[in-house]
C-alpha cells in the first residue's frame, strides 16, 4: 500500500508498505480522506516529541473492504462507510473505568506516539489500517467521506462544550475563528447561547456570522475587554474557549471570563510557557479555569450523530482537497494561517 511517511523535520516520502494483515476482531478499512490538524503541522515541522518515522493523520474517514472472522456481520459489512475512534486507550487504567478514555495513562507512551522498532504514528495518511471493530463507528453512504473526515475534530469540540454545560441564554466567548473555533460557536448556539467570536481576519469573521456567531470583533481593532464586556453589561463572558495556541491569549482569556463564569483553554500553548494567572482573583470571584482535550468514546459517538443527522454542515470548513501524491503540497498550505481544513484523499 501507500503510506505518506514522515522520515524527519518536514521530509515527506510516498513509500510502498506492507498492507496491514487483519486480527479476528479486526476489519480492513480503506483510508478515502483525512483531515490534516494543528497537531500534523507540528509534526512536519519538527515541533513534537514524537518518534520518527511517523505515518500521521488522525482525522480519516473510509470503507471496510476485509472482515475478521470474529467481527459481527450484524454489526459491519464490507462496503459499509466507516470512521475509527483515534485515542489508543489501554481500557484498564483509572481514566478508561470511569468514561475518559482521552485521559488515559498509557496514550503517550503508546506506538502511535513512541516507536523507535518501528513507524508511530495514527496511520490516517495511509491507503489502509487495521482496525478492532469494537472502535468503530458507521455512516450513512450518502455522507462524503470528506465530511465524515470531520468526526475526530468536531468530537473534541463537543467534549469541549458539554463539559462547559451552556445554559440557555449565556454569553460564549469564542477565541479564534479557525475550524475548532467556528465548530464551537455551531455547537454553542445548538446550546442556545449568545455567541461571540474574537477573530483578526475579515473573512474568518463573516463566515462565523453566517455559522451562527451573534457578534464578531477585530481583538487588533481596539480594546477587546471592554468590547466583551460593553456587550455582557459590564460582566464579562459567561463561558470562554480560547482556541489559539499563544499563551498571552490564554491570559487574556481570563479576562475575559464574567465572575463565577468558565475558561476553556481548548487549545494546546506553543510554546508552553507559564501564564500569570491571579489567584486571588480567581477565588474571589469563583472562576473556574480548565483544560479540554480530544474526545471520550461517548462524545466521538456524539460527533458521528451530529455529521450523519446533518445537524452539523460542516461544509463551509473545507477548505481544500489534495491527492496523496501531493502530500508536499497540502500540508504547505494547511501551514497558511488563512486557511480552513486541507483534506488529503486516498483513491
Amino acid at each position: 500500500m501507500k503510506a505518506i511517511v514522515e522520515t524527519g523535520v518536514k521530509q515527506l516520502e510516498i513509500q510502498d508498505l506492507p498492507t496491514p494483515e487483519i486480527k479476528a476482531d479486526e476489519v480492513l478499512m480503506k483510508v478515502r480522506a483525512n483531515g490534516l490538524c494543528t497537531n500534523d503541522i507540528r509534526d512536519y515541522l519538527g515541533d513534537t516529541a514524537y518518534s520518527f518515522p511517523r505515518v500521521g493523520g488522525h482525522e480519516f474517514s473510509g470503507e471496510i473492504v476485509a472482515l475478521g472472522e470474529d467481527v459481527n456481520p450484524a454489526h459491519f459489512q464490507v462496503g459499509d462507510h466507516v470512521v475509527k475512534y483515534i485515542i489508543p486507550s489501554c481500557g484498564e487504567c483509572h481514566y478508561c473505568k470511569i468514561g475518559r478514555e482521552n485521559l488515559c495513562e498509557e496514550i503517550y507512551t503508546s506506538p502511535t506516539f513512541q516507536n523507535p522498532e518501528g513507524i508511530s504514528g495514527f496511520w490516517g495518511l495511509a491507503q489502509y489500517i487495521a482496525v478492532k471493530s469494537k472502535d468503530l463507528y458507521k455512516f450513512p453512504k450518502e455522507t462524503p467521506f470528506t465530511h465524515s473526515a470531520f468526526t475526530e475534530p468536531l468530537a473534541c469540540v463537543v467534549n469541549s462544550v458539554e463539559r462547559a454545560e451552556i445554559l440557555y441564554g449565556q454569553d460564549v466567548l469564542v477565541i479564534g475563528g479557525g475550524v475548532m473555533g467556528l465548530m464551537h460557536i455551531m455547537l454553542a448556539k445548538l446550546r442556545g447561547a449568545r455567541v461571540i467570536l474574537s477573530e483578526p481576519n475579515e473573512a474568518r469573521r463573516k463566515l462565523a456570522v453566517q455559522l451562527g456567531a451573534d457578534l464578531v470583533f477585530d481583538p487588533m481593532a481596539g480594546d477587546a475587554l471592554a468590547f466583551v464586556k460593553e456587550h455582557t453589561e459590564g460582566r464579562g463572558a459567561d463561558v470562554v474557549f480560547n482556541t489559539t495556541a499563544l499563551p498571552a491569549i490564554a491570559k487574556q482569556s481570563i479576562d475575559f471570563t464574567a465572575k463565577g463564569g468558565q475558561t476553556f483553554i481548548f487549545s494546546s500553548l506553543h510554546p508552553n510557557d507559564p501564564v500569570p494567572t491571579n489567584l486571588g482573583a480567581i477565588h474571589s470571584l469563583e472562576k473556574v479555569i480548565t483544560g479540554t482535550v480530544s474526545p471520550t468514546i461517548r462524545t466521538f459517538y456524539r460527533s458521528v450523530q451530529l455529521i450523519a443527522k446533518g445537524i452539523v454542515d460542516i461544509t463551509p470548513l473545507l477548505d481544500k482537497v489534495y491527492d496523496y501524491e501531493d502530500a508536499v503540497e497540502a500540508f504547505e498550505y494547511a501551514m497558511r494561517p488563512d486557511t480552513l481544513k486541507t483534506i488529503i484523499t486516498f483513491d
